[in-house]
């Protein structure tokens, strides 16, 4: 006889942390490695080089997502870095979301939408009333979780190599969390 035995699945938390912390530092290789090698194995059908990895981490620095005009959240499933996403302002009122990634392993426990709520109270706190961002068209991933969450689809606000399609979410029109 089989006996099925109901889990309650292991929680999500969010947290502000150090973008230069061990955890952050291994979470945004990752999802650069990630991000990079789908772009590469689109356009040049392979993945990225180490070089090439390296190269575009340096290119990217990530050290604005910290305090006073920025933020870095880390999300943990089970206690384990699983998840982060990270914040700049860009002029009054307004952030930039970037970064957003969560492990492949976690992907579809809810990380995403616990990433999003802090997000936006981490907007909130930074004086925030509109999130935008940039993304590729390939992500379809990324652009499935935006839209679920309240992003729509707005003019270019940036020119970056990389950026196809742009987002904005404004946080006036959403009641915070626990309201």
């Amino acid at each position: 006889m089989e006996f099925i035995t109901a889990q309650t699945p292991a929680p999500w938390t969010v947290t502000p942390a150090d973008v230069g912390s061990a955890e952050a530092l291994a979470l945004l290789r990752e999802y650069y490695t990630d991000v990079a090698n789908r772009y590469y194995r689109l356009h040049l059908g392979r993945d990225g080089t180490a070089e090439e990895i390296e190269s575009g981490l340096a290119d990217s620095p990530s050290d604005d997502l910290a305090g006073p005009t920025g933020a870095f959240l880390l999300g943990r499933h089970g206690g384990a870095p699983q998840a982060c996403a990270g914040l700049r302002v860009i002029e009054a009122g307004t952030v930039e979301l970037t970064r957003v990634f969560v492990r492949h392993e976690a992907r579809g426990t809810g990380g995403g939408r616990h990433l999003l709520a802090a997000v936006d109270e981490a907007a909130r706190a930074l004086g925030a009333e509109r999130i935008v961002l940039d993304t590729r068209l390939d992500l379809v991933e990324a652009r499935a979780l935006y839209t679920r969450h309240g992003y729509r689809e707005i003019p270019a606000y940036s020119s970056g190599p990389y950026a196809q399609i742009w987002y904005g979410k404004d946080l006036t029109e959403q009641a915070p969390q626990g309201s």
